[in-house]
C-alpha cells in the first residue's frame, strides 16, 4: 500500500511540476524535497526546498545573473517560502496559482558590499497531459536595484506516456530581466520527463546553450 501511494504521489508531482521553475511548479508533494537548476551564460540558478505541508515549502537557493555584454554581474543567496495559493481541478486539466517569496543578500561588481534583497513573485500555470502554459513574475528589489523578472512558457508533449515511460515535450520560453538585459530571450527546449524528474536543453535565439533540471525525492 505504501509503495503504491508513493508511486501515485510521484506521478502526480511529475505531472504538475513544469518549469524553469523555478523556475517549474515550485514545490513537490507533502514531505518531499525538490532540487532544481537553470543554467545558461547569463543566468545560473540552483535551489532546493522541502514541502512541509501539501501547500507550503521552505528552501534555500543561489542565483547568478550577468548583463548581455558580460560587464555587470549580480550574485544572490536567499531563503525562500513557497505557497500554493489556489488549485483548480478541471476536466482532464489543472490550473495553479503559486506565491514565492525570497529574502537574502545580493552582491554586484559595480558596487561595494552586500545589499538586503526581497524577491516576491507569482506563477500561474495550466496543464493537461499534452499541453502546458505558464506565466511567471518576480521582483528582485534591493537598495538602488530593481531587477524585475518576467517569463512566459508554452509547450506540448509529443505523445501521452505511462508513469514508467519517458515523455518528451517541446517547450518555448520568453523571458526578460530588467536592468541587465535590453532584449527578450527566447529559448525553445526539449524536455524529457521520467517519474520524479525532468531535464531540459535548448539554444536561445542568440545561439546560447541552456540546461535545466528538476528532481523530486
Amino acid at each position: 500500500m505504501r509503495s503504491t501511494t508513493t508511486r501515485v504521489c510521484l506521478a502526480t508531482a511529475a505531472l504538475l511540476v513544469f518549469g524553469g521553475s523555478a523556475r517549474a511548479g515550485p514545490m513537490g508533494f507533502d514531505g518531499s524535497q525538490m532540487a532544481m537548476g537553470d543554467f545558461g551564460p547569463n543566468w545560473r540558478e540552483a535551489w532546493v526546498n522541502h514541502a512541509y505541508t501539501p501547500r507550503d515549502a521552505v528552501g534555500i537557493g543561489g542565483l547568478s545573473m550577468r548583463s548581455d555584454d558580460g560587464r555587470k554581474t549580480r550574485d544572490v543567496a536567499e531563503i525562500t517560502y513557497t505557497r500554493l495559493m489556489a488549485r483548480w481541478n478541471l476536466p482532464h486539466a489543472q490550473a495553479n496559482a503559486w506565491l514565492v517569496v525570497g529574502a537574502g543578500g545580493i552582491r554586484g561588481n559595480d558596487y561595494a558590499g552586500t545589499r538586503t534583497l526581497l524577491a516576491p513573485g507569482i506563477q500561474l500555470d495550466y496543464e493537461t497531459t499534452r499541453i502546458y502554459v505558464a506565466a511567471f513574475g518576480r521582483l528582485y528589489r534591493a537598495d538602488g536595484l530593481r531587477h524585475d523578472y518576467a517569463a512566459v512558457r508554452a509547450g506540448f508533449s509529443f505523445y501521452e506516456a505511462a508513469y514508467e515511460e519517458t515523455q518528451p515535450w517541446l517547450i518555448v520560453e520568453a523571458r526578460h530581466m530588467r536592468g541587465l538585459s535590453e532584449r527578450v530571450e527566447i529559448t525553445p527546449m526539449l524536455r524529457l520527463i521520467d517519474k520524479g524528474y525532468f531535464v531540459e536543453a535548448g539554444l536561445n535565439t542568440e545561439k546560447q546553450a541552456r540546461f535545466n533540471f528538476m528532481y523530486i525525492f
